[in-house]
């Protein structure tokens, strides 16, 4: 088949696709293909070709939506990268998916420069010329070290990859054609290396090597046929317990994932979808393809303002929206309930609080927890409201075609109600890792399916429940404590308002467990504020004694990755640094009494640790529009949605924002 939009126009070219929630403008499906045609000319004059790796550094923005379908009908493959990551975080990234070339803007152009072009200002200003002339000089066929020659020379390195075959090929079997040429990371598995990466902006750009996309010749667009299993779009994983991996996602995976979540969720015509997350996370992407698919429409938002998203949500008759629960929660604060208009609220990325449930049930929000991945192209299982409301902790049943199985350490299905290690396959399940053998073997079953890496269990009506991550357990003193259930139990406490709960080495019991709390917000006062004494005497009431904190540390927030997911070492790290700090400052004659296992330390991290924690931020992979929620992305913040930033005490989401 074609790129999607081709598809779509021909169906509905007058139906409403794109709503921009700052200015009310709105753009049919022929608005967007117009789009969509220019700017997909403009690359195949620089050079783009099927099979390609285009990524893109971008905030939510029409461009980032148009370049989504241009580079489907292209034919090449895009690599969103979040325009939070410094330039030392993009470089790796560019170089382990064999860009071909990076699009930024002019608020993402200095890192996309430092990591794609090696850094320092552009060549005319280096030099103490004219910033004008460009980095060619008088020579336009002058090769630039940056991998251009000239607007009208582009020459892109070749990937060893697989493309979308033309005219026809492949178009129903997905047969792919090799495209010779050099690849730019090392063998598989290998650690890929820096390379330039040729850049260009849809801004007017200040830097004199970078190329601006609205001074490109028109080239030719090719007539690109896909197969389902074509290579779409690679996405990173959230990286919550180590580097990220890079996910390809085949144009099968995505259409499965988006024709199960319809069945799950319903559509309707005058379906739309508000787009608060991040469009480089599976729960910020998959709305603008599955929108395309449904022929419904996306209101796009920048950025996230709770307050705002809400009247937005109004404004607009909104439909959907996928949010992550401290996001939902500021909604609520900020105007009390959600508008009647929404007839889904998929709320994933992290636990959902079962009082945040009850709040929803209160005041009549439909929210559907759900659970899912980047390596599922979003969800996997998914509860609708009345399912949530009656069986609080679920993220419902498995939907159309995803097969979930619980098993134990040695790969046998285990029956329902024991807990063990949840295992996917079915058709949105990606294949591989990119270029990374050793993680694909690790990850996938001998019969083919995908250990997520989350532990859970299905109880005898087939109802998913997911607890924390493989991981994560902790054993001390030969006792296995599930660090979810002591995180669920800290959470009851009316002081607080989220908890990470980790292992950390000890001599005599192996491992003891610590918790990293951070207070709730009307625990404004010194005095309202959870102690640590306060804390372990609660979950002594709910806990047995080898399961309670021995190390209890505060902060401001969790740390996340940019996904918004909670970074495992980092909580770990603050919780190591809190443990030695008391142990320092301990009379070495107690130091028997530390190892005790019914004591525990207790240090606040402070405002300061507090700050740094929340670059959190980007609010997608994973709730999705579908998202991520849960996956291989750790129990305290399963999936790959944008987190709230809670370092400034504002709503805002910086990210954007997926």
């Amino acid at each position: 088949m074609r790129d999607w939009l081709s598809h779509r126009v021909a169906a509905t070219p007058d139906a409403e696709a794109l709503v921009l929630a700052a200015s009310g403008e709105s753009l049919t499906y022929a608005d967007l293909d117009a789009h969509v045609e220019a700017l997909s000319a403009r690359l195949a004059g620089l050079g783009i070709e099927p099979g390609d790796h285009l990524a893109v550094v971008l905030g939510n923005r029409t461009e980032y939506v148009a370049l989504v379908h241009a580079a489907m009908r292209l034919g090449v493959r895009l690599v969103p990268c979040s325009d939070r990551l410094t330039a030392a975080e993009l470089e790796p990234q560019l170089a382990a998916a064999d860009a071909t070339a990076l699009v930024c803007g002019d608020d993402t152009e200095a890192v996309a420069v430092a990591a794609a072009l090696g850094g320092g200002t552009d060549g005319s200003d280096a030099d103490g010329g004219d910033p004008d002339e460009g980095a060619g000089g008088d020579d336009d066929d002058a090769t630039t070290p940056t991998g251009w020659r000239s607007v009208a020379g582009f020459e892109p390195a070749d990937v060893d990859a697989d493309i979308p075959g033309e005219d026809g090929d492949g178009a129903d079997t997905g047969t792919v054609t090799d495209v010779p040429g050099e690849v730019r990371a090392d063998a598989p598995g290998e650690e890929a290396t820096a390379s330039t990466v040729p850049v260009v902006s849809v801004d007017d750009p200040d830097d004199d090597r970078v190329v601006d996309i609205d001074a490109a010749p028109e080239g030719d667009v090719p007539s690109v046929r896909w197969g389902r299993g074509d290579a779409l779009v690679m996405l990173f994983t959230s990286g919550s317990t180590g580097k990220p991996k890079l996910v390809p996602l085949s144009m099968g995976n995505v259409l499965a994932s988006a024709t199960a979540s319809a069945f799950r969720l319903g559509v309707l015509p005058d379906d739309r979808y508000l787009a608060t997350l991040s469009l480089h996370h599976t729960g910020g992407i998959m709305p603008l393809y599955r929108a395309t698919l449904y022929g419904t429409s996306v209101v796009l938002r920048e950025t996230f303002d709770a307050g705002a998203a809400v009247d937005d949500i109004r404004r607009y008759d909104v439909t959907g929206v996928s949010l992550v629960p401290t996001m939902l929660s500021r909604m609520l604060d900020a105007r009390g309930t959600l508008p009647d208009s929404l007839r889904a609220v998929l709320l994933g990325g992290a636990p959902a609080s079962d009082a945040l449930i009850e709040r929803c049930r209160d005041f009549s929000v439909p929210v559907h927890p759900t659970w899912g991945m980047t390596e599922a192209a979003s969800q996997i299982a998914t509860a609708r409201p009345r399912e949530a409301f009656d069986r609080l902790g679920t993220v419902g049943r498995p939907l159309l075609w995803a097969d979930v199985t619980v098993r134990d350490e040695n790969g046998a299905r285990l029956p329902a109600g024991e807990t063990g290690e949840l295992v996917v396959s079915g058709p949105s399940i990606a294949a591989e890792y990119y270029g990374d053998a050793d993680a694909t073997d690790a990850a996938v079953t001998e019969d083919g399916a995908l250990r997520t890496g989350d532990v859970g269990y299905r109880d005898e009506d087939g109802y998913v429940y997911v607890l924390n991550r493989v991981d994560d357990r902790i054993i001390s003193g030969g006792e296995n404590v599930d660090p979810g259930e002591v995180a669920a139990a800290i959470r009851e406490h009316p002081g607080v308002e989220d908890v990470a709960v980790a292992g950390l080495p000890d001599e005599e019991w192996g491992e003891r467990v610590a918790a990293l709390v951070v207070p709730a917000e009307q625990a404004a006062t010194a005095e309202d504020r959870p102690t640590a004494a306060a804390i372990e005497s609660f979950c002594r009431e709910r806990l047995a004694g080898f399961k309670i904190p021995r190390t209890i540390a505060f902060a401001e927030a969790l740390p996340r990755t940019v996904s918004g997911t909670v970074e495992r070492p980092a909580v770990r790290d603050r919780l190591e640094r809190a443990r030695d700090a008391d142990r320092g400052a301990a009379d070495p004659d107690d130091a028997g009494e530390i190892a005790d296992p019914e004591r525990r330390t207790a240090r606040s991290e402070g405002a300061g640790d507090g700050a740094d924690s929340a670059d959190s931020t980007d609010s997608e992979d994973d709730a999705d529009g579908g998202d991520g929620t849960g996956g291989p992305n750790g129990a305290d913040g399963s999936g790959d949605p944008d987190a709230v930033d809670t370092a400034e005490g504002t709503d805002e989401v910086p990210d954007d924002e997926e």
